[in-house]
């Protein structure tokens, strides 16, 4: 396990149980008042004009084969995605280098392509599924190269039923119902297969191919999974109403299935219901408890793979017949393996020279402690007219993050100054670089500090694209891509060269843990604006001081 860190400036401081329905009768349920409307504790009301759905990746990771941009997750270049072991052959013949490229190329098209992963691709290995008409129900079918086989009705449900009921042409909106039937209600047809795959989907699959499917088994006194396939309601929408415009007449929210098709109904959940076993994570999204230490993060903070007593159902099952979850696996790890951004150079040993003052360390100093020498090695100091009033952060290549008062339009003033210690005298490893541009917040206002940041640009070293030698004391800090990253009461890192409580500048580097602090505005009142977070003791007894302006507040999360 390791631990990364995740920078971000501050300016102050309802799916019921498939149902066993005969095919000639199936069961229907009149819509009713929707747990929303209701008074269900579990919605977030002013969440849900948020439109948040399984693309926001404000709320969510983005697949492997799609990028986070502007709060949406994108569709990847397929050439971006990293080469695996084994081929993702495809349902029209080409294979590809891995399933994210063919997941690519879908998210692209909005059409499956995927079909299964192999070493060798082969026309009669492919796997599809069909729907085959019975009354106002369609029995689920999947083909093989085990041959034709029906879909079981254990871990049938809503995410999966939309899955095979989407259009890819409109709007996805799925399933209407998802339920299943005994054998003993199908047609007396001769071909109908004896045999059975489960099959277990998020609903962002486009086809039954990209879920998980367990090996066959035989039927019995099992039943097999049925789907009505949604059309538009007329009327107004009295139950729960999807951000994709769907309107659902049976499931319930936030109880980790994807009844929506766009996981809507899971996206602003305060807990989740408690008829279900979903887990709730920090950003008020549910998962299924499937999901749970499966080896892939769902919840922004990793906390659905963090208790290790938190065992996903069914853990255990051995008996896969196509697993692309493992697939997805193997492409976050290979992907998070190369990350550096966060994760400090651990190696590096202290020269002498480095530490020889290192015994003289006062603590308490505005709850504070001094730092080792290289021990925050994303920490600048931004020097103005010979003095250092402010500090930064490094985000790699030639850029630095601040704060919009720290600097002015006045790049050629200003040096930064990366892996300083004491405040006044450099070590070994520091160095003094240059400024090639500054660029402030368009909507930074100094009287009220609303969007007090800045974008430093170092100048590059001579024709090189680089603005400073390798240093294995520098490393560059992770920017997070959305505030649900930061929840209340998470404990986040300090530092800087801030006065203490008599007013005097700290000659050395210090650091201090810092809580996340809600409901900022009822501390601040009209001074906290959009944008803002607040972090500190309420006591007063830790917090940054002047001089600190600018410097990384770091929030360290479990990575794997």
């Amino acid at each position: 396990m390791r631990v990364l860190a995740v920078f971000i400036f501050t300016c102050l401081l309802f799916q019921t149980a498939p149902t066993d329905v005969p095919l000639a009768t199936p069961k229907t349920e009149e819509p009713k008042a929707s747990k929303e409307h209701d008074g269900d504790s579990s919605v977030i009301p002013q969440c849900l004009h948020q439109n948040y759905t399984r693309l926001s990746c404000a709320k969510v990771f983005c697949p492997p084969w799609r990028r986070c941009i502007a709060g949406q997750c994108v569709c990847k270049m397929p050439y971006k995605c990293p080469r695996q072991d084994y081929h993702a052959c495809t349902l029209d013949g080409p294979e590809y280098y891995s399933m994210c490229q063919a997941k690519a190329i879908s998210c692209r098209s909005n059409r499956p392509v995927f079909s299964h992963i192999s070493t060798v691709c082969r026309a009669g290995e492919r796997v599809e599924a069909t729907l085959k008409d019975a009354g106002s129900y369609k029995v689920v079918m999947i083909n093989s190269r085990l041959g034709k086989t029906f879909v079981c009705g254990r871990d049938w449900n809503m995410a999966a039923a939309n899955v095979v009921c989407q259009n890819p042409l409109n709007v996805a909106r799925g399933a209407a119902a998802a339920a299943v039937t005994k054998k003993k209600f199908l047609d007396k047809d001769p071909e109908w297969p004896t045999e059975c795959m489960s099959v277990r989907c998020t609903g962002s699959e486009l086809s039954l191919a990209e879920c998980t499917i367990y090996n066959p088994q035989p039927i019995t006194n099992n039943t097999v999974a049925i789907a009505k396939c949604y059309n538009e309601p007329k009327g107004e929408c009295k139950k729960f109403l999807c951000v994709n415009g769907k309107c659902l007449s049976k499931g319930k929210p936030c109880d980790g299935v994807d009844d929506c098709g766009d996981n809507s109904d899971e996206m602003c959940c305060q807990s989740c219901n408690k008829e279900s076993e979903a887990f709730h994570c920090k950003s008020d999204v549910c998962i299924p408890r499937h999901a749970v230490r499966d080896g892939i993060r769902d919840c922004l903070g990793g906390e659905d793979e963090l208790d290790e007593n938190d065992k996903p159902v069914e853990n255990n099952r051995q008996d896969l017949f196509s697993d692309p979850v493992s697939e997805i696996r193997r492409i976050r790890s290979s992907t998070e393996s190369q990350l550096e951004c966060g994760i400090p150079n651990m190696e590096y040993e202290y020269k002498q020279e480095d530490v020889r003052t290192s015994h003289s360390r006062r603590k308490r100093i505005v709850g504070g402690e001094e730092a080792l020498p290289t021990q925050i090695q994303w920490q600048v100091a931004i020097q103005y007219g010979g003095s250092i009033h402010c500090g930064g952060a490094y985000l790699g290549g030639c850029w630095v993050l601040t704060a919009a008062h720290c600097v002015r339009h006045k790049p050629k003033s200003y040096r930064i100054k990366i892996s300083l210690w004491k405040k006044h005298r450099k070590q070994s490893t520091t160095d003094n670089l240059q400024v090639k541009n500054i660029i402030i917040h368009h909507e930074f206002n100094p009287q009220t500090y609303a969007n007090d940041i800045a974008l430093v640009q170092l100048e590059e070293l001579g024709l090189s694209d680089k603005c400073m030698q390798d240093n294995p004391a520098v490393r560059s800090v992770c920017v997070p891509w959305s505030t649900q990253q930061f929840q209340p009461n998470d404990t986040c890192t300090i530092s800087g060269w801030g006065r203490d409580r008599a007013g005097i500048s700290s000659v050395t580097l210090k650091w201090a843990n810092v809580t996340i602090i809600g409901n900022c505005e009822n501390y601040y009142k009209d001074r906290f604006l959009p944008g803002m977070e607040c972090a500190g003791d309420l006591e007063g007894k830790v917090d940054s001081c002047q001089g600190d302006s600018g410097g990384p507040l770091v929030l360290w999360w479990w990575c794997g």
